[in-house]
């Protein structure tokens, strides 16, 4: 069956009426890419006569021209040009997860309306580039994919609310609140988990690295800009253990305070010039053209009910990641490594392996 997908749409008026073609924002795109008026205008499916013609009656339109163009050197952004693309870019970053949720309600909603076509497979987890693959693979089962924090995501399982947590943990910290936390939430008679990914996060650094940033000790430098995310991210999390093993206080980092939803907004903040570093996972660094310096590898599991392992959504979920399709995909993702994906193992195995390993 046909499946939604919301994107966000921006749209400006002045008190003509006049409105911001969207367009203009995939030409933007493409000159920011290849410095090429002519090929930014094949990327947006426009001639280049009415690329020309699209910038002349937007900068008409902001009183500002939008790209300049140097004999023998190409086009340019100027700086409003930059900043309409990084703004873009930075509310589709922001906002993406939520819509992806809302369309996975809207798409079980429809669902509804053909039951017993399909299973439903209900999966709360914590946002990530593996696990943003999976609705474009799901096949013969409606995945009903709720992105939150991982706390809230085993929270959701152990309340029935779900019938898989996606959580992400260090691959060698065993102990602080983040374990103790997990500990707590995790149940070794009842709980099993399926093995995903790992990932490498570390440093999202200014295209160059023009502060010079070589480790996490260059943060609390007063002239690097830092960009977090939020409180209750697994990622914070990861970047707070760090922290504490160098001796690091957070209030002397620049910017500490100051807070993103997602990898790609952290990402897409650094790019729009408003931050010098973040913490993240490679595949964000890549995709907004950054610096990345490594730091950490962590595990991104699956966890669900022993006896769901029966279940026919669950069962095809599993037939899913262990399959060529996805495991290529997720091959494809900087960063990003296949950690005997699909395998089901038990909790305190698990946490003996990290212990040891």
């Amino acid at each position: 069956m046909k499946r939604i997908k919301i994107e966000p749409a921006w749209s400006f008026t002045d008190e003509a009426g006049n409105r911001l073609d969207p367009q203009l924002f995939g030409l933007l795109q493409g000159i920011h890419r290849s410095g090429k008026l002519t090929e930014a205008a094949a990327e947006a499916g426009i001639s280049y006569r009415h690329a020309w013609n699209l910038l002349n009656k937007w900068a008409d339109f902001f009183g500002v021209t939008l790209v300049e163009m140097q004999k023998g050197r190409g086009a340019r952004l100027t700086p409003l040009g930059d900043k309409l693309l990084w703004a873009r870019q930075r509310v589709a970053a922001r906002l993406g997860p939520q819509l992806e949720s809302l369309g996975s309600e809207l798409n079980l909603e429809l669902q509804q309306l053909f039951e017993g076509v399909e299973p439903v497979l209900r999966m709360h987890a914590s946002h990530g580039y593996a696990v943003a693959l999976l609705p474009r693979f799901a096949s013969d089962f409606q995945l009903d994919l709720q992105y939150c924090s991982p706390a809230e995501a085993l929270a959701a399982l152990n309340r029935g609310a779900c019938d898989v947590a996606g959580y992400h943990m260090p691959t060698s910290a065993t102990q602080g609140p983040l374990m103790q936390g997990y500990r707590r939430q995790l149940r070794p008679r009842s709980h099993c988990i399926i093995r995903f990914i790992t990932r490498c996060q570390g440093l999202m650094l200014a295209p160059g690295n023009p502060r010079g940033v070589a480790g996490l000790a260059d943060l609390v430098r007063g002239d690097v800009r830092f960009i977090n995310r939020q409180q209750a991210s697994g990622t914070r999390a990861l970047l707070d253990i760090l922290l504490r093993e160098v001796g690091l206080s957070a209030q002397r980092i620049r910017g500490f305070e100051l807070e993103e939803y997602t990898h790609s907004a952290v990402a897409a903040y650094i790019a729009a010039g408003m931050a010098d570093v973040g913490f993240g996972v490679e595949a964000a660094a890549r995709q907004f053209g950054l610096d990345f310096l490594p730091l950490a590898s962590e595990h991104y599991l699956l966890l669900c009910q022993r006896s769901s392992l029966a279940d026919p959504s669950v069962l095809r979920l599993l037939e899913m990641i262990r399959g060529a399709p996805f495991q290529q995909a997720v091959r494809e993702l900087p960063g990003y490594s296949l950690d005997r994906c699909g395998e089901v193992c038990g909790v305190d195995e698990l946490f003996d392996e990290s212990r040891h390993g």
